[in-house]
């Protein structure tokens, strides 16, 4: 153990002579002194990794010393040590940043349990973390060769996010590259599994999971009642985005339910939001809304008619009576717009809001170097969507709904994944744009990259012409033409991309919460 510097502050230190040679039986290294004002000569002079602060002393007070010492050195960890229980006591010793309470008569053990605590966390966090993972790597590498259904692979995925997130906290290296093997091993099975399940999903099949199409009418339609509902949709939400920015949802709201969905293919906006509001797959929209849908190659926005498309959908579910609306937000100024607004969604059943700064982050990642550099991998890309919504007006649109008693229902239209390997595909002048699908004719491609729809309307997707098919890139593949090959590799690669199949774009949240 590297030398510990303690300093321990009580006016009868006397009486803790015992705990101090315990102590230093155990190393580390014990400074004592008697007064609040001696503590902070101290620490002026000497560098101490920890203090242990006597709350009950004459002069300065505990409390008292334990604001200098923070006024001084901010982030040296500080343990109170008290007689009292009084509650006033512990909430201004908690609200001033301790970093343990302990009550007196304390043992030795409880002295040591709280030091390892405070100086060994992160060591021995990062040694039970490991063991752990390597026990459970070989758990999944079995189970993940046994999955059949969509309820496996939802788990599977979860499991392999709460992996990488207990991984990434400990800075294991090793460890994370035996995972990030792990996830791409298993988004090889997922891709097989989808392609063997996906087109029987649309014909009645009883196994087939909620998706796109069936979203509204399934989860959020049977949670309207008496009170009014926010329902958020935040466009291209990875599974583990949200599982980063959780965390600050529990102080407005507590979750009732989570339950997993998927996103029909392609995993892309047009595709997936438009099914979502509609009720509706492509083919099915294109045939009964000629008027709102527009194909890859059509002149327009293709995401401009989701509040008719939500309007016909509850008429068509006979929900006509509930009074709805529907607000995009693709910029601060909207957010912020809506925020001042907010009140007047209180007499509602159900206000919808679109917000679509996850998917301009993605699409800036692509085009922008400094977003290249901020979210440069999972763990950075997590990060910067945590620091988004911890300050964006979304997080106050939240909180004025939790004071006005909405229900909150969080979820989005599909994920994204961080593309790397390219494949190459030929296709005509007319062919899709997407880096992760395409549809045209007479497209050329590696078959073995991709899951193909030679006819769309197995999938229930339009065909722009005849002889129109679709394929759909897997894994963290993106596709590419022969021509200037090299440039548009570099230029792509180890960017966000959404369109494809893999567990990351197309196995995504939605989750229910109510007020605290």
């Amino acid at each position: 153990m590297n030398n510990i510097n303690v300093l321990w502050v009580d006016d009868e230190i006397d009486l803790l002579k015992p705990h101090i040679l315990f102590l230093e039986n155990k190393n580390y290294s014990v400074t004592t002194c008697q007064s609040g004002t001696e503590a902070l000569e101290e620490i002026d002079g000497n560098r101490f990794d920890i203090v242990f602060l006597d709350e009950n002393m004459p002069g300065l007070t505990g409390l008292e010393t334990l604001s200098g010492i923070k006024e001084k050195q901010a982030n040296l960890p500080v343990i109170m040590i008290t007689k009292s229980e009084e509650e006033h006591i512990m909430e201004e010793a908690i609200g001033s940043k301790i970093a343990d309470y302990l009550i007196k008569p304390v043992n030795p053990n409880q002295i040591l349990l709280s030091l390892k605590k405070n100086l060994d966390h992160s060591r021995l966090v990062s040694e039970t973390t490991t063991s752990h993972y390597q026990q459970e790597f070989r758990k999944i590498a079995m189970d993940m060769s046994s999955i059949n259904s969509y309820e496996g692979w939802a788990e599977m995925y979860q499991k392999l996010i709460y992996w990488e997130m207990e991984l990434e906290n400990i800075e294991d290296t090793g460890m994370i590259g035996i995972l990030e093997s792990q996830k791409s091993e298993a988004n090889t099975q997922f891709c097989k599994f989808v392609e063997k399940n996906y087109r029987d999903w649309f014909n009645g099949a009883d196994d087939a999971p909620i998706m796109s199409h069936t979203l509204l009418r399934e989860r959020v339609i049977p949670e309207l009642g008496e009170q009014p509902t926010l329902l958020v949709v935040i466009d291209n939400l990875r599974y583990d985005q949200w599982r980063a920015f959780e965390p600050i949802l529990n102080n407005h709201y507590k979750k009732q339910k989570e339950e997993p969905y998927y996103s029909i293919l392609p995993t892309a906006t047009q595709y997936a939001r438009n099914a979502i509001f509609s009720g509706l797959m492509p083919a099915d929209m294109e045939k009964l809304h000629s008027d709102l849908w527009l194909n890859d190659t059509d002149d327009g926005g293709k995401n401009m008619h989701e509040a008719e498309f939500l309007r016909r959908q509850l008429k068509r579910l006979g929900q006509s009576h509930l009074k709805t609306d529907y607000h995009k937000i693709t910029n601060v100024k909207g957010g912020k717009k809506l925020v001042e607004n907010f009140k007047s969604q209180k007499d509602n059943d159900l206000t919808v809001v679109v917000y679509n700064f996850v998917d301009m982050l993605s699409h800036s990642k692509t085009e922008m170097e400094v977003i290249k550099e901020l979210a440069s991998n999972d763990k950075s890309y997590r990060s910067l969507t945590e620091s988004w919504f911890k300050n964006s007006p979304l997080l106050e649109i939240i909180q004025q709904a939790q004071q006005m008693g909405f229900k909150l229902i969080v979820t989005t239209d599909h994920g994204t994944i961080n593309v790397n390997n390219p494949s190459k595909v030929i296709g005509d002048k007319n062919t899709s744009l997407n880096l992760r699908y395409k549809t045209g004719k007479s497209l050329t491609y590696q078959d073995k990259d991709v899951l193909a729809a030679k006819n769309p309307k197995e999938i229930h997707l339009p065909s722009i012409n005849m002889s129109s098919s679709f394929i759909f890139a897997k894994g963290d593949l993106f596709f590419a033409y022969p021509n200037n090959f090299n440039h548009y590799v570099s230029y792509y690669r180890n960017t966000y991309q959404h369109g494809g199949v893999s567990l990351e774009e197309m196995v995504i949240p939605f989750a229910v919460l109510e007020p605290r």
